[in-house]
């Protein structure tokens, strides 16, 4: 019997967070703010000591390399912001989502996929045929099956990117 399209979803995520899972298991306390270039996005402490990504509202022009912190940041935002969309929560805003340091980060997102897993195991074919404005507004007219497919593709980037980091700082030590 060929899977539904829940199944073959969490499938591809699993797989996609195995990947991750091998990375995350490897990454110490010194890769995560490794200035992989002289251009580079990270997090900074604020005056209340919360970790804050550097952001820009239009992509600069060269794209900064991101540090392993701003890219386990940049996950912990998107897919929080993707889970309070699947849990009809309101929306946190960019601003609202703090990074929280290395090894917390790394917990943060075991966390967020846990909350994920809930998500795509109650999923129905109601619930992926339905309207879906995250990420890409109401406007563009996709579904949440979209938004399952996103996430996946977005985290399978993001993964790809921390390990190419991790793998580079280990190999110039």
């Amino acid at each position: 019997m060929p899977a539904s399209r829940s199944e073959l979803s969490r499938w591809q995520f699993e797989l996609t967070w195995s990947l991750f899972e091998y990375h995350l298991a490897e990454l110490k306390p010194g890769d995560f703010l490794w200035e992989p270039a002289d251009l580079c996005w990270t997090v900074h402490r604020d005056d209340d000591g919360a970790w804050r990504p550097d952001w820009a509202d239009s992509e600069p022009d060269p794209v900064p390399v991101p540090t392993i912190a701003w890219l386990t940041w940049h996950i912990g935002w998107w897919w929080s912001v993707a889970l309070d969309h699947a849990n009809r929560r309101t929306p946190r805003g960019r601003e609202d989502i703090t990074w929280p340091g290395g090894d917390s980060a790394v917990e943060w997102l075991r966390g967020l996929r846990e909350e994920w897993l809930a998500v795509l195991d109650g999923l129905t074919d109601a619930d992926l045929d339905a309207p879906s404005a995250y990420p890409w507004g109401e406007e563009a007219g996709l579904t949440f099956a979209h938004t399952v497919a996103w996430v996946n593709s977005e985290l399978m980037k993001n993964v790809s990117e921390i390990g190419q980091l991790r793998l580079i700082r280990v190999s110039a030590a």
